[in-house]
């Protein structure tokens, strides 16, 4: 992480083409094991019907960047040029970039590892009851059949496994269909109203969806219930498209894209079911929440010719795409949910037939 936020100030120096390229290039090499890393953390920390909400808090670091992160660079753009030599939009990588730095390095001290690991904010009963907790929530997932010796194997046998590769293609088609986050300024700028106004407009939405996120994930652990919740989410995406096609009109223009934003939540809960349905063995669990971002990562390689400059002021036709690739993302969702309740469905069979309790479940 202050790898990262190291080369991104340095982009701020940057005098050529392809010193950014090269910076940027790096910069997404180091930050590619961040997300499914804190994703698989959250995992070793908390229990099955405890991540959705954790996750939410997590992520929902994304919703308050997209928010302050916009107010941050109006502020910079309109207050900073020409600072000790330096144009302002130089100053907003350096900006961030040290500001990351800062945070990588106290994560060091501060973060530990498993609830196993030493940690200075953690009394040895604290330690001992998390370590307990994560016992039972093991126990919990039944028998992790023969031990594998993990590594190249595990990853050999989650290539192999079909869910990997549909779970990876709904999280691609949904990561897609919510693509409009990369382009939201764009989107507020279709209003008619100045860079820095635009950039101050970004901030509403993002903080709603934030309280969204996690008023949804709370929801969904509580329930024990996935499916469901990353329908209501995509919902929410398909009547923000639908509003923003219907009309320029400022105002429904813009309460549209505080609709939108609510569905950032799906990836939230999408992303929790994955944790969830690989949980029987922490080393696949960690290889399938790396190989299943990776795969659906490839659909950020699409979403700048989902929202083409000249589709816009509109982008009708760039709406149209997210609401099929959202439709889709519930339908493959919708067959990976049938084929978890035949599996608990068998489960209950065969544990009538021997007169055993109840086991393990899936979460739907």
């Amino acid at each position: 992480m202050s790898l990262w936020g190291a080369l991104t100030a340095l982009i701020g120096l940057s005098t050529k083409y392809s010193q950014v390229l090269c910076s940027r290039f790096l910069v997404g090499f180091l930050e590619a094991t961040f997300f499914p890393g804190a994703i698989y953390l959250i995992s070793r920390w908390y229990k099955r019907e405890e991540l959705g909400y954790r996750t939410a808090f997590f992520t929902a670091g994304i919703g308050i960047s997209n928010a302050f992160g916009s107010l941050l660079a109006s502020g910079i753009l309109a207050t900073m040029e020409g600072s000790l030599g330096y144009a302002a939009w130089r100053w907003l990588f350096f900006i961030e970039g040290f500001l990351t730095v800062f945070v990588g390095i106290c994560g060091m001290f501060i973060l530990p590892d498993f609830p196993s690991s030493p940690a200075r904010w953690l009394t040895p009963a604290e330690h001992s009851l998390a370590e307990k907790r994560m016992e039972e929530d093991s126990r919990s997932c039944g028998p992790a059949g023969p031990k594998s010796p993990g590594g190249f194997s595990d990853l050999l046998s989650l290539t192999a496994d079909w869910r990997a590769w549909w779970l990876g293609v709904a999280l691609g088609c949904g990561n897609a269909s919510t693509s409009f986050n990369a382009f939201f300024p764009t989107l507020v700028a279709t209003m008619g109203y100045s860079p820095t106004i635009s950039l101050l407009l970004c901030a509403p939405p993002w903080i709603m969806s934030t309280i969204t996120a996690i008023t949804v994930a709370r929801h969904s652990d509580a329930k024990r219930e996935r499916f469901w919740h990353v329908v209501f989410a995509l919902s929410m995406l398909i009547t923000g498209y639908a509003l923003a096609m219907s009309t320029m009109n400022t105002a429904v223009r813009y309460i549209s894209l505080f609709v939108m934003t609510q569905a950032q939540v799906a990836n939230v809960v999408l992303l929790t079911w994955i944790s969830n349905t690989f949980a029987r063995s922490s080393s696949k669990r960690a290889i399938a929440i790396g190989f299943i971002i990776t795969v659906s990562s490839s659909a950020h390689i699409l979403s700048p010719y989902i929202w083409l400059s000249t589709w816009g002021p509109t982008y009708t036709k760039s709406f149209l795409v997210c609401i099929m690739l959202a439709c889709t993302c519930i339908s493959l969702c919708w067959v990976f949910r049938r084929h978890l309740e035949r599996l608990n469905e068998a489960a209950e069979v065969e544990e009538r037939k021997m007169n055993l309790p109840k086991g393990y479940r899936y979460l739907l």
